[in-house]
């Protein structure tokens, strides 16, 4: 079987950084939707700060259900996404990472950040070309928030360190297969050393 041809896309001249279920149910140990992401936080925290001292756009999401009928299929597929309600405080973010009071924060349902909020709308206000993402999971919400920032025509970068997953190889195989459909996968150094130019 012939490999498909692909090439990178680059980074546009307004990005934005859109950071994926760093929320409290997704990396505190109690919770039966995170895993082990110390690492993951710290180097998103050092991405963070240099998009902060740049004053790129950094966009927060978090998953929430406020009735029982938001995402029910979804729900009954993943039980434990019935955690992330507003009286738990697993949607909410911690002091190891979250957004600061003019930070944008997207409440999602679904594994798109784009799927039925109004993502679009603040991109598009904030005249985006170019969506870079980092957060969890790389095989669930990172992979869907990828495609759909694609298919909503905007250039889409993975930072390949700043994503993660519970399952290694379901992450390097969603990662190589993002790479060569959906968006260009770099390093946090290497992403660094683009916006910093």
């Amino acid at each position: 079987m012939s490999k498909l041809k692909s090439k990178k896309t680059g980074i546009g001249k307004n990005p934005a950084l859109v950071v994926v279920d760093l929320a409290k149910g997704f990396i505190d140990p109690d919770s039966p939707l995170a895993f082990p992401c110390d690492e993951l936080i710290s180097q998103n925290n050092k991405l963070i700060d240099e998009f902060r001292k740049k004053s790129i756009p950094i966009i927060f999401t978090t998953t929430i259900y406020k009735d029982q009928f938001e995402a029910s299929v979804f729900r009954e597929k993943l039980p434990d996404l019935n955690i992330l309600n507003p009286e738990s405080g697993w949607s909410d973010f911690t002091n190891q990472i979250g957004p600061k009071d003019n930070e944008i924060i997207i409440e999602k349902t679904h594994a798109s950040a784009f799927f039925r909020t109004d993502l679009l709308t603040q991109l598009n206000n904030l005249q985006i070309d170019t969506v870079i993402i980092t957060g969890v999971t790389t095989s669930g919400c990172v992979r869907a928030t990828a495609v759909d920032s694609l298919q909503n025509n905007f250039f889409t970068v993975i930072v390949e360190d700043c994503v993660g997953d519970r399952n290694q190889e379901s992450h390097a195989v969603n990662l190589n297969d993002i790479s060569t459909k959906y968006a260009d996968v770099l390093s946090s150094k290497n992403l660094i050393n683009i916006i910093k130019d």
